[in-house]
């Protein structure tokens, strides 16, 4: 269970770090929403519509709306009408869009690669700490 939370605490501080570089970058600043629908679009293959988008993200269409709306306006995403069914929209992928989730992967590895340095030199010090102790004792 300790372990479990270790776990949790370093992804939470892995997306931590992951957003406050994305906040401090050049690229877009997003919302949880706009982000959870980038996201969405960009990792499931499925062609994504506003009806499913809610569904899956159990928000309602407006908001998938307003959220499309920002990455359209950043290009990070577009609409375009469903030629077999009119009454639908689909959600595409824009190069734009495909640059920044590489960033995002980007960012995202260095900050795991920073914990994974900075744990193994915490259980360094750690080690050294005990052996001092063994040694005096």
């Amino acid at each position: 269970m300790a372990q479990a939370a270790e776990k949790a605490e370093d992804l939470v501080k892995t997306l931590r770090d992951t957003i406050v570089a994305l906040v401090r970058g050049e690229g877009p600043d997003l919302s949880a929403r706009q982000l959870a629908v980038f996201l969405t679009c960009y990792l499931e293959e499925s062609g994504h519509t506003v009806r499913g988008l809610a569904a899956s993200l159990n928000v309602s269409k407006p908001a998938i709306t307003r959220a499309l709306d920002r990455l359209s306006e950043l290009d990070l995403a577009r609409r375009k009408v469903d030629p077999l069914d009119r009454r639908s929209v689909l959600v595409q992928r824009t190069p734009k869009g495909a640059a920044y989730l590489k960033e995002i992967r980007s960012i995202m590895g260095t900050t795991m690669q920073d914990a994974a340095q900075n744990t193994q030199t915490e259980e360094k010090v750690a080690t050294v700490r005990r052996l001092r102790r063994v040694a005096a004792a």
